[in-house]
């Protein structure tokens, strides 16, 4: 045993076809340095093994470990609050068994094995140091497994915790760092989906290993799809391949494929792109409880009127993405502008550009102790799994917070730090697309918005000419597909010159639409759109629009984008925007 235990550490042939997250683990536990691991992330799946070049065995994380791993060997115990402690063969359950009785015959026997931790602990760590070798030159591997350990312990603060939790707590820090367990090569494997459930006194320690398991890659996926296919299981339409449809299924693990494989197999149906994508954006939903959702991105820049810097950086961009040249991309954007310029619409459009999915947070907040953010680890994990993808975050300001938040126990500014970290991970530049999308640029933290986070800052503006107002109308026409009688709109643009978003526009429109269908009309007419642009009242709010306007002038990256009437010289455009901020009542 001990001679095969050092051969699969220290052969790199075969620590070579270990997937990178078992190579990790691998080395770590031959280099004895610790005795407490946490697996964390895809570990509800389907795990792979290359036993031939680019064929794969497919097992789940238990069986993964004991027996590719470990090669069933030696001994193997697993432990978890619904089935207490079992092994991976009966030969080594029947020997536990046997020394215990012989070692506590007064004892309970399913004590032994109970789901207790409090018991079963107790009983586990007698029988591992019972049976460490005499002999130091004879290794006896020793490996417990604790799936669901956030059920033992779980994350939030040690006066919430009850005696049975602190026991655990106790015991696995206890392990983490006694030498017996070191030299005797005992180690102790807990397996949790996110980090944040388990106690961060465990999590933080530096005696602890932690191990990330990702979502499969593509080459990952369309192995299993091939091994679903020799079973006469994976029906393709026409045209499709195992390539094609491990291409387009970034963010599924390998249990969602199977899962969509058997449902087609059970209605006799080929798999084809449109129910891949519908299917898709429902697991993926699923997986994220709600805390991701999907944006649907029909348009393309091309639906867009005006802003035509902006666009223009955006097709350089997609340009960029379609010739594989993510080096150039910029890690996110921040888009500013006053309420109603089409900011969410842009950036959706961009997304249609480039044909990636996009998806919007949804709220990951809780008021339960470590739920936030365990929510916000979860939805890091599944954006990664399915780079390439653009992310919004509309209204930034008041969705990411800041560092110096107070209130909340200090979750606010983990969860800050921990986007923050995260949007500034080099290694997605390209992968990942962040565009924080906000009126007031001035209350999203500096740490946020500076280069290698959000780099590019665009601004979208209010149409500045009539002509401009007329542009969006008729594009405003084409998105909507209302039928409107030809009639010389720009007079009346000119008649009534009011200072109007692209979204006071649209809603003139859909007034006029409404007007034409009461009157049993299919054609909104030129006194339709009189009648409501008559009738129209500017907004009340005209001091919010310029501090939003000059905020942005501030913070745009571009001086092309910014229109004449806003390049003010910056102390001038300062001073304007306390003095606004002061009549609002702001600080600052």
């Amino acid at each position: 045993m001990a001679n095969k235990q050092q051969y699969i550490y220290k052969n790199p042939k075969l620590l070579q076809i270990l997937p990178k997250w078992a190579q990790e683990l691998a080395v770590k536990y031959g280099s004895k340095t610790s005795n407490l691991y946490i697996l964390h992330g895809n570990i509800r799946d389907f795990l792979p093994h290359e036993a031939n070049e680019d064929e794969f065995i497919f097992a789940l994380i238990q069986k993964y470990i004991a027996e590719v791993l470990f090669g069933n060997q030696d001994i193997i115990a697993f432990y978890d609050r619904s089935e207490g402690v079992t092994f991976c063969t009966e030969d080594m359950a029947e020997e536990y068994d046997a020394i215990l009785r012989g070692r506590y015959p007064d004892a309970d026997p399913l004590d032994f094995i109970s789901t207790d931790p409090e018991k079963s602990f107790f009983y586990l760590e007698k029988y591992f140091l019972q049976c460490i070798p005499n002999d130091r030159r004879i290794r006896c591997r020793m490996v417990l497994i604790i799936d669901y350990a956030e059920t033992i312990i779980p994350g939030g603060e040690l006066l919430r915790m009850d005696d049975a939790d602190r026991f655990c707590l106790v015991t696995l820090n206890r392990w983490a760092t006694n030498p017996i367990f070191t030299e005797g090569d005992i180690s102790v494997i807990l397996l949790t989906e996110n980090l944040a459930d388990i106690s961060p006194r465990l999590v933080n320690s530096p005696s602890t290993v932690k191990v990330n398991v990702p979502f499969p890659s593509e080459k990952i996926r369309e192995s299993f799809l091939r091994s679903k296919q020799q079973e006469g299981l994976l029906l393709l339409e026409k045209g499709q391949s195992t390539f094609s449809i491990a291409a387009v299924t970034s963010g599924l693990n390998l249990m969602n494929l199977e899962t969509l494989v058997l449902e087609s197999h059970e209605e006799d149906k080929a798999l084809s792109m449109e129910y891949l994508r519908l299917k898709k954006k429902e697991m993926i939903e699923n997986e994220a409880g709600g805390l991701l959702e999907f944006m649907d991105t029909v348009y393309s820049l091309d639906a867009v009127s005006g802003h035509e810097h902006v666009k223009r950086q955006f097709r350089n961009a997609a340009k960029a993405i379609k010739h594989g040249q993510l080096e150039v991309l910029p890690m996110g954007y921040l888009i500013a502008g006053p309420v109603g310029t089409g900011k969410s619409f842009m950036v959706s459009a961009f997304a249609g550009e480039i044909g990636i999915p996009m998806v919007k947070f949804g709220n990951f907040r809780s008021k339960w102790q470590g739920v936030t953010e365990s929510n916000l680890e979860k939805v890091l994990n599944i954006l990664k799994s399915m780079s390439p993808v653009a992310v919004m975050i509309d209204e930034a300001d008041a969705f990411l917070g800041d560092r110096d938040q107070e209130g909340d126990s200090g979750v606010s500014n983990r969860v800050f730090a921990q986007i923050a970290s995260f949007m500034g991970d080099t290694s997605y530049r390209g992968k990942i697309i962040w565009f924080l999308i906000t009126c007031r640029p001035d209350l999203i933290p500096i740490d946020l918005k500076r280069q290698g986070r959000a780099e590019d800052h665009y601004a979208l503006f209010y149409p500045e000419s009539n002509q401009e107002k007329v542009d969006l109308f008729e594009t405003l026409k084409k998105k909507l597909n209302f039928g409107v009688h030809q009639f010389p709109i720009l007079e009346l643009f000119k008649k009534y010159n009011h200072e109007v978003s692209g979204a006071e526009i649209e809603a003139m429109l859909i007034r006029a639409k409404q007007q034409a269908v009461m009157d049993n009309r299919t054609m909104v007419s030129r006194q339709d759109m009189e009648d409501i642009m008559a009738d129209f009242v500017p907004p009340a709010y005209e001091r919010e629009i310029r501090l939003q306007n000059l905020v942005a002038s501030l913070e745009c990256t571009s001086k092309k984008m910014v229109p004449k009437r806003f390049q003010i010289e910056s102390t001038k455009l300062i001073n304007e925007i306390r003095e606004l901020k002061s009549l609002l009542g702001e600080r600052g």
